[in-house]
């Protein structure tokens, strides 16, 4: 990994996330405010959120409500999520730093715990956006198909701030 961080591959179907961490480490060599990612990550979370809402997760406040805030304002749907460190022992690893993977329950939280692993303490979001990336019905303002989910809250809170 380009952190230098070894990981157990327990799953090799969880390989978005091992690009995620290269990206996030190489973000960090710009110094920035703020880190936002977002990927089509889990189905975790669309079992969770379903087709149209987005899980955020955060390890700032000020960044989950300047994103809520912006979505409220454009009309996506965003869902905080808890970064619940009780199951982060789910990425224990006794061959490596890290597993790629943690237990079913709570895969999306398990998935954003790995990608936290790579931000050192950086104001950082995940947001989650397996479901409403692709919606499988015309919703009269968004077609069906690929949307573009969260362009535009990213937009807003930028003119926000």
């Amino acid at each position: 990994c380009y952190s230098g961080k070894t990981i157990e591959i327990g799953n090799t179907d969880a390989e978005g996330r091992l690009i995620l961490a290269d990206a996030l480490t190489y973000a960090l060599e710009f110094e920035p405010d703020v880190i936002i990612d977002m990927a089509t990550l889990t189905g975790a979370c669309v079992v969770a959120l379903g087709n149209y809402t987005c899980g955020l997760f955060s390890n700032s406040d000020e960044v989950k409500n300047a994103l809520l805030s912006a979505a409220e304002l454009t009309g996506e749907s965003f869902w905080h999520m808890p970064l619940d460190k009780k199951i982060r022992k789910q990425l224990d690893s006794k061959i490596a730093d890290i597993k790629n993977v943690g237990q079913r329950w709570g895969g999306a939280i398990t998935a954003a715990l790995f990608l936290e692993e790579f931000i050192n303490k950086s104001n950082w979001a995940h947001l989650d956006i397996a479901g409403p990336a692709y919606v499988p019905a015309d919703l009269g303002h968004i077609p069906k198909g690929g949307t573009g989910f969260a362009v535009s809250t990213l937009v807003q809170m930028l003119k926000d701030s």
